[in-house]
């Protein structure tokens, strides 16, 4: 994916479809989901949400106009000094652990990893290896937890990074490209 033009109210980009990694059908298919992306633009400290306004294409590429609807430019901000741009989002999920399952929110997920909060007491060491799943979004996969804490109210919060995860059922969630 490649920046063609930035303005203080939006983002022009074109993604190169002769990789046969993306086509104009998958952009389609993602928009009737949401017209809403997260963006996060490491090299300018810009992380936030957009909107799809315009999609078209010019010889080999997909072009996508987005107008920006919640954007932050703050490079002082310690979110955005980690590796990966991370969404504050509340989605219910399973995690098993040593055959039990306990039923978790998520706080914030990233590319890499993902945090959650259980709303009890769980016996967990860092390292361990867990399963989870998120019924709603069709995932599952392993996770290592990399840190945990226990709260005053009894619960667990436990940063987590993605170990596998599989997809099932939904052909059409966006998948994450890096260059």
């Amino acid at each position: 994916m490649q920046v063609k033009n930035l303005s203080i109210s939006g983002i022009l980009v074109a993604i190169d479809t002769s990789a046969n990694l993306v086509d104009v059908r998958d952009v389609f298919l993602l928009l009737k989901q949401s017209s809403f992306v997260d963006i996060y633009i490491k090299s300018l400290n810009l992380a936030g949400e957009a909107e799809i306004v315009r999609v078209e294409m010019e010889d080999e590429h997909i072009l996508i106009g987005m107008e920006f609807k919640q954007i932050s430019y703050d490079a002082d901000n310690l979110l955005y000094k980690r590796k990966s741009y991370r969404k504050n989002m509340a989605a219910p999920g399973q995690f098993l652990i040593k055959e039990t399952f306990y039923y978790f929110m998520t706080r914030n997920v990233s590319v890499d990893g993902i945090m959650i909060y259980i709303n009890q007491f769980v016996e967990v060491k860092v390292g361990m290896v867990t399963e989870f799943k998120f019924d709603k979004l069709h995932l599952y996969g392993e996770s290592r937890i990399v840190w945990f804490e226990h709260d005053a109210d009894g619960g667990t919060l436990i940063g987590m990074e993605y170990q596998h995860m599989e997809k099932s059922g939904l052909p059409s969630i966006p998948r994450f490209y890096h260059r």
